[in-house]
């Protein structure tokens, strides 16, 4: 029994070696860091810091992009150029997921300590985007049982699995890979696949995915389909509002007819909520870029590095404001 306890300890501790390493290789490429945000991890806060947080979905991420062209990268360094106080801006985007996962993410990284929180997601909970509709219930992270119970975000089974696809040993999560590699290559692609498949392993006895949720939040102020949509952004900005956080819900580029209703609700909401509330602000950066563009918005989503500098540079005005306001 000791024996079989020892090697199991030790595969643990070999997988977490393993583990680290693979964040450490993509986390500025195309990853995230080992507590689950973008760019390396932010040391403890500074006295006088005024440390921002950004949450949505891969629009917020960067997706496509290494870490620094990302919108919180390119917002935190305008911010600074501006000179006087020290900003820091963390990347909490999460790739699919809607306005439901904002207040998880605000309670799982509370202990970095920010100040303001930037709300910048509509586009998964348009139904049209994704595959999971107008109540989109994703939470990337909670879906570890892993981070659940650590605050540990492994990478290595996302990683080994489309290493392996791409050498032909299996099918990534996008794709099913037809394989026509030598005997050689079958094998590499072979052993990643077996050491995914052991990771999942232990986070599959740690327990299974977060539980959805028996009633999700509505408000009124909003009509059907968005008054889901609506009471998740209600229930962000009430969190944020009682720990002490000023927010900045962000209107993104508009991609459709149904964006700009959806956009259209959630701003009634926040007026009619949150009027003369100084913490709160609402910015609508609706039209400041034609995703029509394919030479911006490449497919008609996400932007290139250029298009998240032109958003970034829309809201270092309305952050420093939120910094200041009382």
């Amino acid at each position: 029994m000791l024996a079989a306890a020892l090697a199991g300890a030790g595969v643990a501790v070999l997988l977490l070696a393993a583990d680290v390493f693979a964040h450490v290789r993509t986390e500025h490429v195309a990853g995230v860091n080992v507590w689950g945000y973008r760019g390396s991890p932010v040391p403890r806060k500074q006295q006088g810091e005024v440390r921002i947080v950004m949450a949505g979905g891969s629009t917020v991420f960067g997706w496509g992009l290494p870490d620094n062209e990302s919108i919180p990268a390119f917002l935190e360094r305008r911010l600074n150029q501006r000179g006087g106080r020290r900003y820091s801006v963390v990347n909490l985007g999460a790739p699919g997921q809607g306005a439901y996962g904002f207040v998880f993410d605000l309670e799982d990284f509370a202990y970095l300590d920010y100040d303001i929180v930037c709300l910048y997601e509509g586009y998964n909970d348009i139904g049209t985007i994704t595959q999971r509709g107008l109540n989109n219930y994703l939470l990337w992270r909670r879906d570890s049982p892993v981070f659940r119970w650590t605050g540990y975000f492994p990478i290595l089974p996302i990683v080994l699995r489309e290493k392996a696809a791409s050498l032909g040993g299996g099918a990534s999560d996008q794709e099913r890979v037809e394989f026509r590699g030598s005997a050689a290559r079958r094998a590499v692609a072979g052993a990643m696949t077996a050491v995914a498949d052991a990771t999942n392993a232990l986070s599959s006895h740690a327990g299974g995915p977060a539980p959805l949720p028996d009633n999700q939040a509505v408000s009124d102020e909003c009509v059907e389909p968005w008054r889901r949509y609506c009471g998740s952004v209600r229930g962000a900005v009430e969190w944020s509002l009682a720990h002490g956080k000023r927010v900045l819900f962000i209107t993104q580029p508009y991609v459709s007819d149904l964006h700009v209703e959806q956009q259209a609700n959630v701003a009634a909401m926040l007026r009619a909520r949150f009027a003369g509330e100084p913490r709160v602000r609402y910015v609508n950066l609706g039209d400041a870029i034609d995703m029509r563009d394919k030479t911006i918005a490449y497919d008609g989503v996400h932007l290139i590095a250029a298009g998240n500098d032109t958003i970034a540079s829309k809201l270092v005005d309305p952050v420093m404001d939120a910094a200041n306001a009382r």
